[in-house]
């Protein structure tokens, strides 16, 4: 596709959470920027669970501009939650997923469709400098880390909120009903042709982060303990390391009383090799804890989302 081109069709998608400062301007500044990358487009606002009067501006929106849909979830169920809500609902072959508090500028969609090209299906818009707090940083890093591990991919390392991919990658997950949701997880089971770009990064709109130092590794053990098995085979490693440890002092100890007829003094000795085993078992019970949570959440079979309205 050369620049002079235009696509057939594009979906973008916003989740959308107390952000009725700034979703005017999102809206205005999307338009050109659509309008002249595609004959037909749509924007997909997605409102979970806000407790300002987001939904009011939405509904708003929608009657002023055909192009606007929105949809009410019943109560807030995260990011990613509303996100997948939003990716079902879209109707064209591009989707585009932005932040409601224009951090990503709408002016850099066309960077992130022009790296989309035939053999590339997902396009991240990494930013070139991040505006957060200190904390807030440490954790997006912590976060990518994890998903890296997760994913087993470099392009983990540059993920972000601000994606566009091919919507014949979405058949992938179509089925999906779990609780946790993760969209960058979903789409590497459709696709591993991932590319990142870098997009410029500005200061939040309106408003402040609902993803705090807290919940972002928070949402580091979600992704891998909900797709990943890294953390049990963590645990296996750190049982066999423990065994030859242990293996090691026993013929230590052995070896003290027979060549030179002593044992081994010291109740700290003792202690020391008790809390350290000890520790080793409860974090492993609590890693499989954790698995058998997310089983126990899964029978329950909770709705991912449940929308309340919609066009």
């Amino acid at each position: 596709m050369t620049p002079m081109d235009k696509w057939p069709g594009i979906s973008v998608v916003v989740p959308v959470y107390n952000s009725d400062g700034s979703l005017r301007e999102l809206a205005s500044r999307l338009e050109p920027v659509l309008r002249g990358s595609a004959t037909s487009f749509e924007v997909i606002l997605v409102n979970d669970g806000s407790r300002d009067r987001s939904w009011d501006v939405i509904d708003e929106l929608r009657r002023q501009h055909p192009w606007i849909k929105g949809m009410d979830l019943i109560r807030n169920y995260g990011q990613h939650n509303a996100l997948l809500c939003g990716i079902r609902a879209a109707t064209h072959d591009i989707i585009i997923t932005i932040d409601d508090d224009l951090q990503n500028p709408p002016e850099e969609i066309p960077k992130l469709l022009a790296e989309l090209q035939p053999g590339v299906d997902v396009v991240y818009g990494a930013p070139a400098n991040e505006v957060h707090g200190f904390l807030r940083d440490v954790a997006s890093q912590v976060t990518k880390i994890v998903l890296q591990g997760v994913l087993g991919a470099e392009t983990a390392r540059m993920v972000g909120a601000f994606r566009a991919f091919r919507a014949s990658v979405r058949r992938a997950f179509a089925n999906y009903s779990g609780t946790f949701v993760n969209i960058d997880v979903l789409l590497t089971w459709g696709t591993t042709r991932f590319r990142a770009v870098r997009v410029r990064h500005e200061p939040r709109g309106a408003g402040a982060s609902n993803y705090t130092f807290r919940r972002l590794l928070t949402h580091s053990l979600n992704m891998l303990t909900g797709f990943s098995t890294l953390p049990l085979q963590l645990a296996s490693v750190l049982g066999l390391s423990l065994t030859a440890f242990g293996l090691m002092l026993l013929a230590y100890v052995a070896g003290r009383y027979f060549i030179q007829g002593v044992t081994v003094p010291g109740f700290a000795f003792l202690a020391s090799i008790t809390i350290i085993f000890s520790g080793a078992q409860l974090a492993t019970l609590g890693i499989m804890g954790e698995y058998l949570a997310r089983m126990h959440v899964r029978l329950l079979d909770r709705p991912t989302y449940v929308v309340r309205d919609e066009p």
